[in-house]
């Protein structure tokens, strides 16, 4: 097919007239898409002991307690926070799909027919017609791409926030797990020390009653068993507002969480947690992390589409088309076809609007830069915060243990003693108290332990990598858990 002579004059006259466009081009630049954050050497606080490289993804799974894994996945399901999150990716993805498209050209269809009376000497007619027009932008300077590009960077930026609150929902859910856990063992101390209390109080009435000892003793035994009391009741009211507080967070109906709760382990301690053992592989595995430099990246595309913006437009329109007039039972057909005009807009005065524009991005650009560092700072401090816990924890429980032996034979050697008629009512009652604070104390520290092996995972990024799939449209957003 022979090129039609009108379409190859105006194309090369295009071509030509692009050419100091194309070369003014190279004049547009954006600041550098990556930057360092800025992140320590080293770790300062110690590593975990005895801990391993797991995968994360899988680590609640390898606790041996699979109705942690199952509050789990039921909180990430049901958690308004990780819907959101997901929404959020759907909307990042159509602005990405709407960026990529304004580098396309478009094309709409239209068509019509209408029937008309003239006043001539033409009869009464029918025109039909159809065609389609085309619209194209040449991207001269990049500003299509750079928004192309920022669109990229805002989702999957957006993918990692959304990896980030089902951690964040995965951690608050086994903290609170744990919290019930430790709530459960402290009822168990707390009914022992009342049926220890009840058992002095009924003795010491006996003894009263025979004359061996003081009305007054009497009355501080029933004290103390009064006292026992009232602990165990405000115990049982805390364990009974974890089970709500779980109720809440995993949408299950009490009833329901309760039985599941009967199948729950008695085991209270958490699988270690190795640290990777550079704090610049850490930050690589970091949602939030990741998203902030992403947003970095972003706002380097957005300086470049607003500088892109200061300069000369070139957009091409183009139709084809059929048309048909039927009068008197005869047919005329008027095909046409256009390319034109090669437009060029030209900025003369805007006010200094584009000016600002780039400033206004150029600010942006520098505050995610600094918002970028401040977010690696802070996820290197919790990796560090949870390793202190953890050594401080570690180096505690011995000295926690001895102490709890030592004074549970101390409580002992006094209740016979006391039994014995050799020991005062309040030499037991404080030998007693004593034991209570470290049984108390023993199961606190395991609660604070567990407690730093969740922070460690959540501060590790939760098995999160830049390679981690995302949500389809029509999936369960939890469909599978951290």
């Amino acid at each position: 097919m022979k090129p039609v002579p009108a379409l190859s004059t105006t194309l090369r006259r295009g071509a030509s007239a692009c050419v100091p466009l194309l070369l003014a081009a190279c004049a547009v630049s954006a600041p550098p898409a990556k930057v360092d954050a800025q992140a320590p050497a080293a770790w300062q606080a110690a590593a975990p002991h005895q801990a391993s490289l797991t995968d994360l993804n899988q680590w609640w799974r390898s606790q041996g307690d699979p109705v942690l894994a199952q509050l789990i996945e039921q909180a990430q399901a049901a958690s308004p926070t990780v819907s959101t999150a997901r929404s959020r990716i759907f909307q990042a993805r159509a602005q990405s799909v709407a960026a990529g498209a304004a580098l396309l050209p478009s094309v709409d269809g239209a068509a019509s027919v209408s029937r008309a009376s003239q006043q001539s000497a033409l009869p009464l007619g029918t025109t039909s017609q159809a065609g389609f027009q085309a619209a194209w932008e040449i991207d001269l300077f990049g500003e299509r791409r750079a928004q192309r590009r920022a669109a990229e960077e805002r989702l999957a930026g957006a993918g990692a926030l959304w990896h980030e609150a089902r951690v964040s929902v995965a951690a608050e859910t086994a903290s609170q797990y744990i919290a019930l856990r430790s709530c459960t063992a402290l009822l168990a101390v707390a009914e022992q020390d009342a049926a220890s209390r009840r058992d002095t109080s009924r003795l010491t009435e006996l003894t009263t009653q025979a004359g061996f000892q003081s009305p007054a003793n009497a009355a501080l035994a029933r004290a103390s068993a009064a006292e026992g009391s009232i602990r165990v009741t405000q115990q049982q009211a805390q364990c009974e507002l974890d089970i709500k507080a779980l109720v809440a967070l995993t949408a299950v109906p009490e009833p329901a969480l309760r039985q599941q709760l009967n199948g729950a382990a008695t085991n209270t301690g958490l699988a270690p947690i190795e640290i990777t053992a550079l704090p610049a592989q850490l930050l690589a595995q970091r949602p939030d992390v990741f998203n902030a430099e992403r947003a970095v990246a972003a706002a380097s595309a957005d300086v470049g589409s607003a500088q892109a913006d200061r300069y000369p437009r070139l957009s091409l329109q183009g139709a084809v088309g059929v048309a048909n007039f039927r009068a008197g039972g005869e047919n005329t057909k008027l095909d046409t076809w256009t390319i034109g005009p090669l437009a060029v807009t030209v900025p003369v005065f805007d006010g200094g609007r584009r000016r600002a524009n780039v400033d206004a991005a150029r600010a942006a650009y520098e505050d995610a830069v600094l918002n970028y560092r401040a977010v690696a700072r802070q996820a290197v401090r919790e990796v560090e915060e949870a390793l202190v816990n953890l050594q401080s924890t570690a180096r505690r429980g011995d000295d926690a243990r001895t102490a709890l032996d030592g004074y549970r034979y101390a409580f002992r050697a006094t209740e016979d003693l006391y039994k014995n008629g050799l020991a005062s009512l309040l030499q037991l009652e404080d030998a007693r108290r004593t034991r209570l604070n470290a049984e108390n104390a023993l199961v606190t520290l395991d609660q604070e332990r567990n407690a730093a092996w969740i922070a460690l995972y959540r501060a590790a990024g939760g098995g999160w990598t830049s390679a981690a799939p995302l949500p389809a449209l029509a999936s369960n957003p939890a469909a599978s858990s951290h």
